[in-house]
């Protein structure tokens, strides 16, 4: 779909390291005359198809010429993914042509200019299976406009293209093919590095950005020795923990090889394979495509992402980390009752915890939200995001006091939307348009009441000044302090900003004291 609008006028052609390019001038929304330069669908890497499928990524093939860059790129192979109509369906569905030439990225730039602006990079979120930088969602006309940041989003390999382990069948050629979705995502920075001076962009200062799966991205490059260097903030927003050891890894490995009719000694037939017949395997995964992730493999991704080393790795990198307060409304029909025997049965076999383990946990949480759908979903939230944020953060400012490492701040975002009836209140995404700066592209989310503007501001201001020097600040937001072990300082995102120290304190506590398990 071509992306020309009749107020478009054609942008400066700016050169990259494989050919010249042109892309749009376009206006913004809201911001009177301001244009932003955009530039869609650029090649970071070249085919990832055939003989090259599984492998690192390689450089772009280059271009003689100018090519235009004003079409989004093809998104990476999938499965179908085709929701109702809802808030899902407008980030989710209907993502674009699929291809396994999918190394591209778009870039928003209020000039192309030598003025060094703040870099976000956006990665998108889908866990590792789904989704793409070209959502309409993750547009950053608004957000470049207004706050004088060069905006970046990215599509790589995903599912069984991007994450499937074949090290221990396949030998030293497959070596990385676990981690190679990860590793495209390495390649894009590293074309930020090489280029996005030229679009006004300073690449001294990058700040990598993500929700849900896409803020597992950013906390799994944190702990990427390829990417250290090459991103000097972080932000992870509801970024479920999601990582497979090499037995989990080996394990989806061999269902979709049996579902492919392939023994381990087969690899190099999956290079003869259509792209059709591999998007239909990912069937095959174990649970659910959701399942796949990157693999702690000992070599691109060597230890675990909370481990010490990787935490050391990272030291030096400031990071911004949150949740929403009910991420799962958004997943699945509304829950609009529960008994008590239905509230226990499912508590212990999502969080897989005994009878009276679960039962006095249900208790604190009840004590603090009443009935038993508001507790479910409280719980719910904090087995998928809040609770590995908090350790996630725990761990960053514990080596804060201990080696004078860079701050973390944390966030819970407590906004309500009040579309169908209010059900979904502050769900899983919600936060996306508000920090983007453009609650009226997600309308059906967030609904059309002018309370959203002020937190869209609060919001875009406070990451946009994390970008540009590692501390979140808006002028219309109260002194948010780092995070701490002694006082756990959290910006509260609603109608209403406020500081809190250890929000939900004695459900936290309770979570941790019984043992409930964060996998997903």
């Amino acid at each position: 779909m071509s992306t020309q609008t009749t107020s478009a006028v054609q942008s400066a052609t700016v050169e990259t390291t494989a050919g010249k390019i042109v892309g749009q001038a376009l206006p913004t929304a809201h911001r009177g005359e301001t244009v932003v330069n955009v530039f869609r669908g650029i090649p970071y890497g070249a085919s990832t198809a055939g003989a090259a499928r599984f492998l690192p990524p390689r450089k772009p093939e280059p271009w003689t010429g100018v090519r235009d860059a004003l079409e989004l790129g093809p998104t990476a192979p999938r499965p179908a993914f085709n929701p109702p109509p809802g808030p899902l369906y407008e980030v989710m569905a209907e993502l674009g042509a699929m291809s396994e030439d999918c190394l591209c990225l778009n870039i928003w730039s209020p000039g192309l200019d030598a003025r060094k602006r703040p870099v976000m990079v956006w990665l998108h979120g889908g866990a590792f299976a789904f989704g793409s930088g070209g959502a309409p969602v993750y547009a950053g006309t608004e957000l470049a406009a207004r706050r004088d940041v060069v905006v970046v989003t990215v599509n790589h390999r995903l599912n069984v293209f991007g994450y499937l382990y074949l090290a221990e069948a396949g030998g030293e050629k497959y070596a990385d093919s676990g981690n190679a979705g990860m590793l495209d995502l390495i390649a894009a920075l590293e074309w930020v590095r090489d280029n996005i001076a030229r679009f006004g962009g300073d690449p001294a200062n990058v700040t990598i950005f993500g929700e849900s799966g896409g803020g597992s991205k950013v906390t799994t490059l944190m702990a990427m020795p390829a990417a250290k260097g090459l991103f000097h903030r972080a932000i992870s927003q509801s970024g479920p923990y999601h990582r497979l050891t090499r037995e989990g890894a080996a394990r989806i490995t061999a269902a979709v090889l049996a579902h492919l009719g392939l023994g381990p000694r087969q690899i190099e037939e999956l290079q003869n394979l259509s792209m059709d017949r591999l998007v239909d395997a990912i069937s095959a995964i174990p649970d659910s495509p959701l399942a796949i992730a990157p693999v702690i493999d000992g070599r691109s991704l060597p230890v675990d992402p909370l481990d010490a080393s990787s935490l050391a790795l990272s030291a030096h990198v400031p990071l911004l980390i949150g949740s929403n307060a009910t991420e799962l409304t958004l997943m699945g029909p509304p829950i609009t009752a529960m008994d008590d025997a239905t509230l226990l049965a499912k508590t212990k076999a999502r969080l897989k915890l005994g009878d009276a383990a679960a039962g006095s946990l249900i208790a604190v949480y009840k004590k603090a939200h009443g009935d038993n759908v508001e507790t479910w979903l409280a719980l719910e939230s904090d087995r998928f995001v809040r609770i590995n944020s908090i350790r996630q953060a725990e761990r960053k400012a514990e080596r804060k006091a201990a080696q004078a490492a860079a701050p973390v701040y944390m966030y819970y975002f407590a906004w309500r939307t009040p579309v169908l009836g209010g059900y979904l209140r502050a769900a899983h995404a919600l936060e996306i348009p508000f920090v983007f700066d453009h609650p009226d592209v997600w309308s059906g989310f967030t609904g059309t009441g002018t309370d959203r503007y002020p937190l869209a501001s609060r919001m875009s201001g406070a990451w946009s000044q994390f970008a540009r020097g590692g501390k979140p600040a808006d002028a219309d937001l109260p002194d948010w302090p780092a995070y701490t072990p002694e006082r756990r300082a959290t910006m509260i995102f609603g109608n209403e900003c406020q500081v809190t120290d250890d929000p939900h304190s004695e459900e936290r506590r309770a979570f941790e004291a019984s043992g409930a398990s964060t996998q997903l």
